[in-house]
């Protein structure tokens, strides 16, 4: 049975990518898994039906400077000692092929905690740590549009999108998790997400069910 606190309302929906840059996700990525290239196919299928719908969707992106003072102490030290991740303009930050819209990300203003337009729904924001709403304008973004419903994919599912899932309930958004569009997703993890009403869907289901709602 459902339960109409958590069941999600695809009219108010937003989609995330969380970290789904080169240097995480791509091809040449240094910080990888195995499974990268479905979960960018599948991601890439969510993308193109936000943007035809005209939903809003937002990129959520990490930026590490070169001398690694913005990084995670656990990262620290690997910049320092010359670690080159994420850094500001190089291919290795920039969103993945697959869902890369028609222009880069403006490092500078989104280090300076502005989100980037790309196009009347599709942003882009940068977060200083693991959760996509810790120091960054995202709460205030989707409030603004009446959003309450998050639909969550990225890499990787035991760090940043779970820290990010986390976030979301504690603020009361309605979730789904695209199991096939979280890099590391498995089937204990999808378990637990659902004990505390996080809606798990393929993604073939969740665009399913989005067609039924949103034309």
């Amino acid at each position: 049975m459902l339960d109409k606190y958590t069941q999600p309302d695809f009219t108010r929906s937003a989609l995330l990518t969380i970290d789904l840059q080169n240097d995480f996700a791509g091809p040449k990525a240094c910080l990888t898994m195995s499974g990268c290239q479905p979960v960018l196919e599948r991601v890439s299928l969510l993308v193109s039906a936000f943007r035809k719908r005209g939903l809003p969707m937002v990129h959520v992106v990490r930026i590490y400077l070169p001398d690694g003072s913005n990084v995670d102490l656990c990262r620290r030290k690997a910049l320092e000692e010359g670690a080159r991740i994420v850094l500001p303009r190089t291919t290795g930050a920039e969103l993945v092929r697959e869902i890369r819209p028609s222009t880069g990300l403006d490092f500078n203003g989104l280090q300076e905690g502005k989100l980037q337009q790309f196009s009347s729904n599709e942003f882009a924001v940068y977060k200083p740590r693991w959760g996509a709403f810790y120091k960054t304008a995202l709460e205030d973004f989707l409030r603004d549009r009446g959003v309450n419903t998050l639909i969550i994919t990225g890499a990787f599912f035991q760090r940043c999108v779970l820290a990010t899932i986390f976030e979301a309930s504690e603020r009361d958004f309605r979730i789904v998790a695209v199991r096939d569009g979280i890099v590391g997703m498995h089937e204990q993890g999808a378990a637990e997400l659902e004990d505390i009403g996080v809606t798990v869907l393929d993604a073939v289901d969740f665009l399913d069910a989005l067609s039924g709602s949103v034309n």
